[in-house]
């Protein structure tokens, strides 16, 4: 962590851990041991994978082995984003079919409930503000992107989404130059390490061993291998994200993209009436290269983007340690959406990495065959998603050892599903890195040209991507 000459605090891991504290990290695993299911990596599918089981059979003897602190990662620097969201659901439509993927995304509407609920039930006060999310349009060909994109999410059964123009936005919130909107009820702001926190806490609480700076080195069918022991178990599931890449065998399974965010200085209540945003909606954009925001509980605005998208060699960041340059483009942003803001401080700046698969699509498995599991691969959206994945990763391994039956979530389409790995370097780090490039000058040529249609260049990189 360090500051800058402007006052701007630079990594720390996030600043919600600055706001919130640093955990007292829990004891490292102190040797052999066995259990029934163990649990890699201490974040938000590993935490609620651990209490849906335990919930599910408080006879279970469940272990959770993270590397740093419940947290160190994405479930700790994310934007606080808990919406409906989830990577891959037009692929799991050409794969199995239209009603498959509307019943996933159903699931997915539900999820921000279930996961407001079961935090009101444990206790844990995050910060939960139910306003939705907002997406705005800022170009003609954002605008055409929105309509297009708003039609769609309606044909997968989001009948409660609401189009908006050019002067209903601007009633919500006073984003410069926006022509148009859509927003969905489903979706709250919250703060993530507040969650993190306290989901870390109901788990233990329910009786499962927590051990704390304990990497995994390996997982193989019935052991996760530790620099201090090897847990031993039927089932041993793999919930590590972006950070995957650093366990034996996994280094091109998932690729680490790196997202980075900034938090401003907490606004007065006269820049609030210039801004807007009485309903605390979660802000986002239709530019390729988006950016994601919310206005946090304390009065700041927390907003995020791509930066440096890729470290060669799925290298992962340093405590969240960002580039100045970052920093620059991120506060450039803000002021871009909100240039009565001009004058306004950013407090910290942070990045983190996200798990992407090779096809985008967000995965849940388990190989009945050898007892591995895992889900993950959420592309940015798993504030939410990471709930359903462990509720359906909980009836899986339920499923399997005859503690229960096939559920409505084991039977979801994204159960299974499997990718070819990513390229190998230097191809994985050159691919990437031209991606966002490419996303950027078709942004640049989409506001200059004013035209409708998308850029081209977009189309590129989408095929580059995987997406298509």
């Amino acid at each position: 962590m360090s500051t800058s000459a402007d006052g701007v605090v630079n990594g720390g891991i996030s600043f919600w851990f600055a706001d919130d504290g640093l955990p007292a990290v829990r004891e490292p695993l102190a040797g052999d041991t066995s259990a029934d299911v163990v649990v890699v990596g201490g974040g938000y599918t590993g935490l609620w994978t651990a209490y849906y089981l335990k919930k599910a059979d408080p006879a279970l003897r469940i272990t959770v082995l993270e590397q740093k602190f419940c947290g160190y990662g994405a479930s700790g620097r994310n934007g606080g984003w808990l919406y409906n969201g989830v990577a891959g659901r037009d692929r799991y439509a050409a794969l199995h079919g239209h009603e498959a993927a509307v019943r996933l995304q159903k699931a997915m509407n539900d999820t921000v409930g279930e996961v407001v609920a079961v935090a009101a039930a444990e206790g844990i006060d995050a910060d939960v503000h139910r306003g939705g999310v907002l997406e705005v349009a800022r170009t003609p060909a954002q605008l055409a992107r929105l309509k297009e994109f708003h039609a769609h999410e309606l044909a997968f059964g989001e009948d409660d989404r609401v189009l908006y123009g050019a002067r209903e936005t601007a009633e919500r919130i006073t984003v410069a130059d926006a022509v148009g909107s859509t927003w969905t009820p489903h979706g709250a702001r919250l703060h993530p390490v507040k969650l993190v926190k306290g989901l870390a806490a109901a788990v233990t609480a329910l009786g499962v061993r927590v051990h704390e700076a304990t990497p995994v080195t390996e997982i193989r069918p019935g052991h996760a291998v530790t620099p201090y022991g090897t847990v031993r178990a039927p089932y041993v599931l793999r919930c590590t994200e972006g950070f995957t890449a650093g366990i034996k065998g996994q280094r091109r399974t998932w690729l680490p993209m790196n997202s980075s965010m900034i938090a401003t200085e907490p606004l007065t209540d006269a820049q609030w009436a210039a801004v807007g945003w009485d309903g605390r909606e979660t802000l986002g954009d239709m530019a390729h290269a988006y950016m994601y925001a919310q206005r946090t509980a304390d009065g700041r605005i927390a907003l995020g983007g791509r930066g440096v998208p890729y470290r060669y060699g799925s290298r992962t960041d340093h405590d969240g340690r960002t580039q100045d340059a970052t920093v620059a483009a991120l506060r450039d942003l803000l002021v871009r959406f909100f240039p009565a803001l001009a004058a306004l401080p950013v407090a910290h700046a942070w990045s983190g990495v996200l798990g992407v698969p090779r096809d985008w699509c967000a995965t849940v498995t388990l190989d009945r065959a050898t007892g591995l599991g895992w889900a993950g691969g959420y592309v940015g959206s798993g504030v939410a998603t990471t709930n359903l994945a462990a509720r359906t990763l909980t009836d899986l391994v339920r499923l399997d050892s005859g503690e229960g039956g096939a559920t409505a979530l084991t039977g979801l389409p994204w159960v299974g599903h499997r990718v070819r790995k990513w390229e190998p370097e230097p191809l994985r780090w050159l691919g990437v890195h031209g991606m966002y490039a490419t996303y950027r000058a078709a942004d640049r040529r989409e506001s200059a040209s004013h035209r409708a249609a998308s850029s081209r260049l977009a189309r590129i990189a989408d095929r580059v991507a995987g997406r298509n």
